[in-house]
């Protein structure tokens, strides 16, 4: 038997924007407000992004095509075994835009942030992930997507994660929200749990993520 591959893609929604704050020692999650102002805007980040700037140094947000990629390839004695395989991502996005901080690890970790400022009196913005029901390989052959999981971090942080440990679900599931004028972010470590025998290939699908405000 040989070894199987497996990949998933992940692609940033729509132009967005983000609030971060940091607290004191010992230091919790990286959420943070920002200061309310026009025009109201998202920022997201996943993976790779493009930012005039630092946030924190009146940069801007600017728009970035990348598609990151997020493998694992598992030794033919392990297919099927239960026996679950950290996933690595091509993505070279450590630092934060917030403040130029290095808050992930890549490529073990993949970056998940962004912010939402707003002037207006509106709830907090949705971080959505959509993901098929499996990954397919060239023969046709699936695995379901919820095979893959991911646990949340980032250097320094402590508390809760603005955009937690989960699991793909094989369709539209909320992953986390931003309050208004808030910059949130997040590291994501993917794993495969690796308890299907499936056949040879290599298994490919995409996760497309959208952060929307009301």
């Amino acid at each position: 038997m040989r070894a199987i591959n497996i990949t998933s893609r992940a692609v940033a929604g729509g132009a967005l924007a983000v609030i971060a704050a940091m607290s004191p020692e010992p230091s919790d999650a990286f959420t943070v407000s920002i200061t309310a102002r026009n025009p109201r805007t998202l920022y997201l980040q996943v993976g790779v992004g493009s930012f005039n700037g630092i946030y924190t140094s009146n940069g801007t947000p600017a728009n970035n095509a990348t598609v990151n990629v997020v493998s694992v390839t598992v030794p033919a004695a392990q297919v099927g075994s239960g026996a679950v395989q950290t996933m690595t991502t091509n993505s070279t996005a450590s630092i934060s835009f917030y403040d130029n901080f290095v808050f992930c690890n890549a490529p073990a970790q993949l970056y998940v942030g962004g912010f939402y400022r707003s002037t207006s009196n509106t709830g907090p913005a949705t971080l959505t992930a959509t993901s098929p029901p499996n990954l397919v390989n060239a023969n046709g052959d699936r695995i379901p997507f919820s095979q893959i999981s991911w646990t949340s971090s980032g250097n320094g942080d402590s508390g809760a994660q603005p955009f937690p440990a989960g699991t793909f679900n094989g369709a539209t599931q909320t992953i986390g929200t931003i309050a208004r004028n808030q910059w949130a972010e997040s590291c994501h470590t993917f794993r495969y749990a690796n308890s299907n025998f499936v056949a040879n290939g290599t298994y490919t699908g995409r996760v497309v993520y959208t952060l929307s405000a009301p």
